[in-house]
């Protein structure tokens, strides 16, 4: 196969290990390290990325993504928000905070008013109940969906009553403010697996405006379901440009996402320095070579070969280095992404993290992958140009005066 003199040179210089082990040896290192270095930071992204859909899926699926509150001149006219660009549905809900009693425990919760016809389409939760269905929270019988964690908490099961407090809409009586309160029955239990799960429960939106002696048109605002909850934002700004209040999923989760997000980011950069050690470990080593090899490339610039080639022949030299250990790095990498959790089965690690025992969560982003390639062969080639200008300046004289 033909190559170009350059290249042919210095991919001559790179496979030689005959007379100079020790440069072999720093090529050799430096290519296994950029390689178990990609290997590392593609691992560790991927199952830092799974979390994170984990965490978006479950507890995301719980908070609303965008909440719309109506003003007093808007609540006769409903608006239909699945106009914008990534809003999929819409409902009526009614919020506020409550407290739930047993006669075991007592527990603050948040109290979801929803419309279960449009909930049961369009959310998570339908699809994690443990028993019962949205389409038991009938309205008028007032019924009740809690959570797997609450249910512990509190000793309840299907069919059990509870009481009902809600803080809003209090009012002084008597003896001291009073609160609105009602015996529900629980006719549902989720388990979704995340923080929020002993936090949140679902009322019909009828029974939650009854406990608190108001109509649904007063107290509800609309709530956005959206396809990707990331995206909340040039919607929010859309909607307030409009003139509407909103609140989003950002108000309760911001803080917990923005600390993953904190933590990505921090472990990508401390893995890609080991890939950025590797790659310099290609200057010590190509500097060697310049240096061993003054004479040819004295010899090369007497026969007429230009600097800019002979600083292409070291280029190449340390870029090739570079190609091997991110192929190799990539290579090994998605084999072990894609088998992570048989790895852990197979040594017994007492790693579950996943739901239900069900490993660690895995979620590739090709769109990483090919950034971190690309950054990996750029330090390759940053590591290679001073050796390679080291290279240019060698003088033809000076290199052959004692050959």
């Amino acid at each position: 196969m033909y190559y170009p003199l350059s290249a042919f040179i210095g991919l001559r210089y790179a496979k030689a290990a005959k007379g100079s082990h020790f440069i072999a040896f720093i090529n050799l290192f430096s290519v296994i390290g950029i390689a178990l270095g990609l290997m590392a930071l593609l691992t560790v992204l991927a199952v830092m990325n799974g979390f994170e859909a984990e965490l978006k899926l479950r507890n995301l699926g719980i908070t609303p993504h965008i909440l719309v509150q109506h003003e007093d001149t808007q609540r006769d006219t409903p608006q239909d928000y699945t106009a914008i660009a990534e809003v999929r549905a819409q409902a009526e809900q009614i919020d506020y905070e409550g407290l739930v009693q047993s006669p075991s425990a007592l527990q603050g919760v948040m109290v979801q008013g929803i419309d279960p016809a449009v909930m049961n389409q369009n959310s998570v939760i339908a699809n994690n109940l443990l028993v019962g269905s949205l389409n038991n929270l009938v309205a008028g019988q007032y019924g009740v969906v809690i959570g797997h964690a609450l249910a512990r908490k509190l000793n309840l099961t299907i069919g059990e009553k509870t009481r009902l407090f809600a803080a809003k809409n209090s009012f002084f009586g008597p003896f001291g403010r009073t609160y609105n309160q009602r015996l529900f029955t629980v006719v549902g239990v989720f388990d979704m697996a995340s923080a929020l799960d002993d936090k949140v429960v679902l009322l019909n939106i009828e029974d939650a405006a009854k406990l608190i002696r108001s109509n649904v048109q007063d107290v509800s605002a609309t709530r956005l379901f959206l396809h990707d909850a990331f995206t909340y934002l040039p919607i929010v700004q859309q909607l307030n440009a409009k003139g509407l209040r909103t609140t989003d999923w950002r108000t309760q989760q911001g803080a917990l996402f923005d600390a993953v997000k904190m933590e990505k980011n921090m472990m990508s950069l401390m893995l890609l320095l080991i890939i950025a050690v590797a790659a310099f470990n290609i200057v010590s080593a190509l500097v060697m070579v310049v240096t061993e090899k003054q004479g040819d490339i004295a010899i090369l610039l007497t026969q007429g070969m230009t600097r800019s080639k002979v600083m292409q022949i070291f280029l190449f030299n340390g870029v090739y280095n570079g190609i091997k250990g991110t192929v190799w790095g990539l290579a090994g990498g998605l084999l072990l992404v894609f088998q992570l959790n048989n790895i852990i089965e197979l040594f017994n690690l007492p790693i579950y993290l996943g739901p239900d025992g069900q490993g660690l969560p895995i979620q590739l982003e090709w769109q990483q992958v090919l950034v971190l390639v690309a950054t990996s062969l750029g330090l390759c080639f940053l590591a290679s140009l001073y050796p390679a200008f080291r290279a240019v300046r060698v003088e033809p004289a000076l290199a052959l005066k004692y050959e």
